[in-house]
């Protein structure tokens, strides 16, 4: 069994397979569960103080905030889902 771990940016890694959504931060909606994770203690910011580009949401109701962009993220599954295949 092998764990697929996704580069989130600044050396921080998720696991492929308990993600659920990579979505952009500028929605209330998004804005809202930002909030309600922090406040539940379910938060985890991966930014080192920069501008939140991506919010990653976990099976585990976790939400990770980074500061690349969804589509670079997106990316890093489609290219790792790549080499695995071609192995």
């Amino acid at each position: 069994m092998s764990f697929k771990l996704i580069n989130i940016g600044f050396g921080n890694t998720v696991s492929a397979e308990r993600l659920v959504a990579i979505v952009s931060p500028e929605s209330a909606p998004i804005k809202r569960i930002i909030t309600e994770a922090r406040s539940s203690g379910r938060l985890v910011d991966a930014t080192y103080g920069r501008r939140t580009r991506a919010v990653v949401i976990m099976d585990s109701d976790h939400v990770v905030l980074s500061a690349v962009q969804p589509e670079t993220v997106a990316h890093r599954i489609v290219a790792k889902d790549t080499d695995e295949n071609d192995d």
